[in-house]
């Protein structure tokens, strides 16, 4: 169907983010804000056939450009408003490889308002999300969202209407070789029902990154309202099919696969001819990555987790973009190591760090417990980060003879990680420079 899009002015855009990632100028990129409108399919049974949306889109892109992948990121909004935490772990990758990022509003609560799942900032005592339109009524006062039933319509119709050579829209002038649907957690949630439900209908994405899902799948939704995400959480399993035509890797952290919110270990599933699972260990659903300088404002009993997913994050996108051009498809990875007993528990090696799934250095070769589950006590937000915990001198002696040896094996993990698949080789450096020597005892 027709979409139309408009720029919005420069300045001003409504996009939750704590780190700002890559300088786009620098890299000789830009930045623009539009309005999308158009009609957009239902998916839902008891919908409406179509309905008319005018939603937010984010562009990021080369200024100048002949082809790229186009990366789609669903837009989360846990916190009652857009948030786009795949281009936080992303972003370096996207610019390195010029690629073009597309963040759309495609849920009713992004656009309209409404309860927010996990209440932060200024809304942390409310469960109340302001949602675009709420945020800036002078900016996005005429948008308008039909309601979750057309969500993935919506999604659809802006990917493809972008990746259409005719017309006038903001990519017109290079040609989209592949389109990548990205997203994470509740934004996961929808594009696991992507997957099994709409793709094969619209055929419309060359791949899909499924970063931290639950077990369960959002629902194709309603006319007229958002999805209760947190109602969700309680539905049974659902795996992915088992005829899968795209390829879909699957970035699963410790917090995703074991914490009671998300319990993704009860949908696991092995690895399919298209089909990949990463469990990372030492991760959580959230981490440092994310939250940046403002870690102090969350109020969590322990310093947040320090995993290294980001660059897991990171080849996974390379892997999509090259397996679904043709070429060889990525590794697969063994999942995180469960003791099975009730309640089920990770297991977990001499340092406290869990067993199995991805490994990178920093749990290889740690200077700190890392995990994905957070304090008993920890507020909902916190939950979701994990926490770090020091290892003591007495263990951190046993592992290294003394810092040298600590950065020859940590140097060493780097390496192996590499060649696994799990980390790209533009990342060495800056996997290196997460070493810490200062916490291995200097005699």
């Amino acid at each position: 169907m027709d979409v139309t899009f408009s720029p919005l002015p420069p300045g001003g855009t409504q996009l939750m983010s704590a780190t700002p990632g890559p300088d786009l100028a620098d890299a000789g990129y830009r930045e623009d804000e539009y309005a999308a409108r158009g009609r957009a399919r239902a998916f839902g049974a008891e919908a409406p056939e179509d309905a008319a949306f005018a939603t937010r889109v984010l562009v990021r892109r080369p200024v100048t450009a002949a082809s790229a992948t186009l990366v789609v990121e669903w837009l989360n909004v846990s916190s009652g408003d857009d948030a786009a935490p795949d281009y936080t772990y992303l972003a370096e990758e996207i610019v390195r490889q010029g690629h073009v990022w597309v963040g759309v509003s495609a849920q009713y609560i992004g656009v309209e308002g409404g309860r927010a799942l996990v209440p932060t900032g200024e809304d942390a005592g409310s469960t109340a999300g302001n949602g675009l339109k709420g945020r800036d009524p002078a900016r996005y006062g005429d948008l308008v969202h039909p309601g979750d039933a057309y969500a993935y319509g919506i999604f659809t119709a802006v990917a493809e209407a972008l990746s259409t050579p005719q017309g006038s829209h903001p990519l017109a002038d290079l040609t989209v070789r592949r389109r990548i649907a990205v997203g994470e957690s509740q934004s996961a949630y929808a594009l696991t029902t992507y997957v099994n439900s709409v793709q094969p209908v619209t055929g419309c994405f060359d791949a899909f990154l499924v970063h931290s899902r639950g077990s369960a799948t959002l629902p194709l939704g309603e006319p007229g309202c958002g999805i209760d995400l947190d109602q969700v959480r309680h539905q049974p399993p659902e795996l992915f099919r088992d005829d899968l035509t795209t390829p879909v890797i699957v970035l699963e952290t410790e917090t995703d696969v074991l914490s009671p919110r998300l319990h993704y270990w009860q949908a696991r599933q092995p690895d399919a001819t298209l089909l990949r699972v990463w469990e990372v260990a030492g991760t959580a659903h959230a981490d440092l990555w994310q939250i940046g300088e403002f870690e102090e404002f969350l109020g969590c009993p322990d310093p947040v987790n320090r995993g290294q997913q980001a660059y897991v994050a990171r080849a996974a996108l390379r892997w999509l973009d090259t397996w679904s051009a043709g070429g060889a498809a990525p590794p697969s990875a063994p999942p995180l190591d469960i003791d099975t007993t009730e309640p089920p528990r990770f297991a977990t090696d001499r340092s406290g760090n869990t067993t199995g799934g991805v490994r990178t250095p920093c749990v290889d070769v740690p200077t700190a417990v890392l995990t994905g589950l957070a304090a008993p006590e920890a507020s909902v937000i916190c939950s979701l980060f994990g926490r770090t915990l020091p290892l003591d001198e007495t263990r951190l002696r046993e592992l290294y003879r003394d810092r040298d040896d600590y950065l020859a094996q940590y140097g060493a993990a780097v390496r192996a990680m590499v060649d696994a698949g799990f980390a790209l080789p533009e990342d060495v450096d800056a996997l290196l420079a997460e070493a810490r020597p200062d916490l291995v005892p200097a005699d």
